[in-house]
């Protein structure tokens, strides 16, 4: 293996063209932090390859230690997983394994937000064929948020760590030398010129008595990379200046990823058009430009060529995972030491579908690569194993990590202490009765949980939650809602692909369900009385019991259980769409669906199709008497709330429809029960910055002909609403990250908070879409349902206090 061994690329192509950059997105862009919600896992945000041996780094999780996997073949010679590495004094969102670094039996792995962001180094030693932790590397002068562990190498009797995030982001390296058995800081190496936001030690690749260090955001982006030599006779590493390269810009980030091999070394600039390698040769002391490497293949646009790269001898792999509209490629390349030429060996790509950007970090050692799409499993992330035959490399397997999260919490119902705390999560009035993470409800890698819904079998009280997921339906048994049951899945359509939305609702006994940007999924149509006489020791996989296709994709499907009509709403994809409004079926034989009519109202939407996110379809009993007996929907429209009378499907009628200020797009509202206030949630108002604080639009429908937006309810948090429901005057709010909001809605303009619960107990309240996505609070048991994306299923409870409390 070459001197550093591997060092993990983590680049986030958006955040290039930024003069100024927050650390949390410095961080996010180092370390492969998702932006949206289903990437979670980031398996391969490192990687190191020795013989036999792939180490793989999957650092991002929130709730528990980040972990290192261990590879190696079986006896038929298939690549399989050996061992699993966590950290002695491991950390909920540590980033362990977010950096890895191998030499001889020696493996290194970064945890940049160990204790509260400082930062710290393991060490791990092979015995009798597995890794034993042996010691762990921290600064003399470490302060909180310094992010150590960002750069990583080794070389023979020297350790060198980056810390990027020191000093406003200035940065800084220490080089670590071992004497006898241990590791101690000999110094802290920090150039004169380097500046606040450089992020320095972003990058280490050494070799013998030479170093580079890069700071990809230096100068606005331009990037720089700092030439070290090791002074034996003053023990010192000596700065030899800057590598100089030309023509750079301030979205190149020269030095996102470096090598170094012997006589040559290589530095990535990936935001160089579609990406580049510049290539130095080393003259005595001083790196002396020689050459750039180019993609031999151009696919158009940025291709972030030179985004990773890793080096072994004189065979380099250069990584350009935005190639093919991001599905992703890795370069192979040899060099010839006598005419100091770099050759074209091969391309390299993934059998991974759509964006998977393959070649995002890569690894080499001897005959073996690896390549990561991190984009794969829906974003969960795998990694791909070549063996070299000749020149070329050849497929020898796909590896992933395992299904991790939260642990499961079931028995004793946890009572929200007076500190405002249940078994670590944020809360107030609102008890944990158990929580059911998204691996034990039959997900596979990358899935995660969206909408909720719940069914009570009318022969045996039994309550069912019907959790929707990313490629499928899972059914839990809460009737004991200390013990959780998952009783099975109702997967996709074979026709239909994964997506963010599924929906369902219930009609005499069986399921509807929907999913939007899923392709030709049509609805599904399920009976869950198949459902009685399980008792989860053998979780069943279901298939549809008919399927409705007049409909291809649709973001939810309503259900007006009075009267036997589903109404499919954000219709796309295929089928009769209705511009994206009400689709209406009768489904009055529940197996038998048959399309009914269509409902627009071509003054609200985005597009002014009538398109219509979500709606309520009552039959009207509410203050306005020349409405009442009719069947009233009530469309949360993108762009306005829109009021129709349905009840002559062949002939349905426009009553009204109402704006109001700072719209950023109408997602879903429910009516009181008296049904004179419609309450509707505002989904993009907060990340828009229309609004400042969360907040939920109260509408007065005492005449169903002029809406009166009557209060816009401002909540002390920020983060975005999403789905509400009533049952007698208590609103039950999931708003993502601030999870559950219990409200009371007695006097309905002047609601007041309180309980609620936090589903997402880190990363604050921000408007960002991950979190608590919807709720079910209509058991008769009195529990909530609550999903929350990556992390699972809540079993809640709404525990009004006492005085005496």
């Amino acid at each position: 293996m070459g001197a550093e061994g591997l060092r993990a690329l983590n680049h986030n192509t958006e955040m290039l063209f930024m003069k100024r950059i927050s650390l949390a997105s410095i961080l996010a862009l180092l370390a492969l932090v998702p932006s949206t919600p289903v990437a979670s896992q980031a398996f391969g945000n490192a990687i190191a390859v020795d013989g036999d041996e792939v180490f793989v780094g999957e650092a991002t999780y929130e709730m528990r230690s980040g972990v290192v996997y261990v590879f190696g073949r079986d006896p038929s010679g298939n690549w399989i997983q050996t061992q699993r590495i966590e950290p002695s004094s491991a950390e909920p969102g540590d980033r362990f394994g977010i950096g890895l670094a191998k030499y001889e039996n020696t493996l290194l792995v970064s945890a940049t937000r160990a204790d509260e962001g400082a930062g710290a180094v393991y060490v791990y030693q092979a015995q009798g064929g597995t890794w034993i932790e042996s010691g762990r590397l921290e600064t003399t002068d470490r302060s909180p948020a310094d992010s150590l562990g960002t750069g990583l190498a080794m070389n023979n009797d020297w350790i060198m760590v980056g810390t990027i995030a020191q000093d406003d982001r200035t940065g800084a390296a220490y080089a670590f030398r071992r004497e006898g058995e241990s590791w101690v800081q000999h110094s802290k190496i920090r150039p004169a010129d380097i500046d606040e936001g450089d992020t320095f030690g972003s990058r280490i690749a050494l070799q013998g008595n030479q170093m580079l260090i890069s700071a990809p955001f230096g100068s606005d982006g331009e990037g720089r990379v700092y030439s070290f030599t090791y002074r034996e006779d003053s023990d010192t590493w000596e700065e030899m200046g800057q590598l100089q390269a030309p023509a750079l810009s301030d979205q190149t980030m020269f030095g996102t990823d470096i090598a170094i091999g012997d006589g040559f070394s290589l530095v990535g600039a990936p935001g160089a058009g579609m990406g580049a390698v510049f290539v130095y040769g080393l003259s005595g002391d001083m790196w002396q430009l020689a050459s750039l490497l180019y993609p031999y293949e151009s696919t158009g646009g940025a291709m972030e060529f030179g985004g990773s790269i890793a080096l072994d001898g004189n065979s380099a792999l250069i990584g350009a995972f935005s190639a093919v509209q991001g599905q992703g490629r890795v370069f192979s390349y040899t060099f010839n030491p006598e005419t100091f030429e770099w050759n074209a060996a091969a391309k390299i790509s993934s059998d991974e579908d759509g964006r998977a950007f393959f070649g995002r970090t890569v690894g080499l050692g001897g005959n073996i690569a690896v390549g990561v799409a991190n984009g794969a499993d829906r974003g969960a992330g795998a990694a791909w194993v070549f063996e070299r035959v000749d020149d070329d490399w050849t497929s020898a397997g796909r590896i992933t990590g395992d299904v991790l999260g939260m642990d499961a919490i079931t028995g004793d119902e946890v009572s929200c202490s007076t500190d405002g705390e249940a078994s670590g999560f944020d809360c107030e009035s609102v008890d944990l009765v158990s929580f059911l993470p998204v691996a034990q409800m039959g997900a596979d890698r990358g899935i995660v949980t969206n909408d909720v819904w719940g069914w009570t079998d009318p022969e045996t009280g039994q309550e069912i939650v019907l959790v929707g997921m990313s490629n499928q339906t899972a059914f839990v048994d809460v009737t004991d809602p200390g013990m959780p049951t998952y009783l099975g899945r109702l997967p996709m359509p074979e026709s239909a692909n994964a997506s963010t939305w599924r929906d369902m609702k219930v009609y005499q006994n069986h399921m509807f369900v929907v999913s939007d940007g899923a392709g030709e999924h049509g609805m599904q149509v399920f009976d869950l009385t198949r459902l009685r006489g399980l008792d989860g020791s053998d979780p069943q996989t279901f298939t549809s019991d008919a399927h409705y296709d007049q409909i291809a994709s649709a973001h939810n499907i309503v259900i007006n259980e009075e009267t036997g009509f589903a109404y499919s709403v954000g219709s796309s994809g295929g089928g009769q769409t209705c511009g994206g409004g009400l689709h209406m079926i009768n489904i009055q034989d529940p197996v038998a669906p048959v399309f009914a009519g269509c409902f627009q109202d071509m003054s609200t939407g985005r597009q002014r199709t009538g398109y219509s996110h979500d709606a309520q379809c009552v039959i009207y009993h509410g203050p306005d008497a020349d409405y009442q007996g009719r069947e009233i929907c009530l469309g949360s429209n993108e762009t306005a709330l829109s009021i129709a009378d349905v009840t002559d499907k062949s002939n349905p009628i426009a009553i009204a429809m109402a704006s109001y200020p700072n719209v950023g797009y109408s997602h879903q509202g429910w009516l009181s029960e008296d049904q004179s206030y419609f309450f509707m949630g505002d989904e993009l108002d907060e990340s828009g910055g229309n609004v400042t604080n969360t907040r939920t639009l109260i509408w007065d429908l005492a005449d169903l002909d002029d809406p009166i937006l009557a209060r816009e309810f401002m909540a002390e948090t920020k983060a975005t609403d999403h789905n509400l429901y009533i049952l007698g005057n208590t609103m039950y709010q999931s708003n993502y990250k601030s999870g559950l909001r219990v409200l009371d809605i007695s006097d309905p303009e002047n609601p007041q908070l309180v309980g609620n619960f936090d589903t997402v107990p880190y990363g604050g309240d921000d408007a960002s879409m991950t979190g608590s996505w919807s709720n079910y609070p209509y058991f008769k048991s009195g529990v909530v349902v609550v999903t929350s994306s990556r992390e699972g299923l809540f079993v809640v409870r709404y525990r009004p206090r006492t005085i005496s409390e």
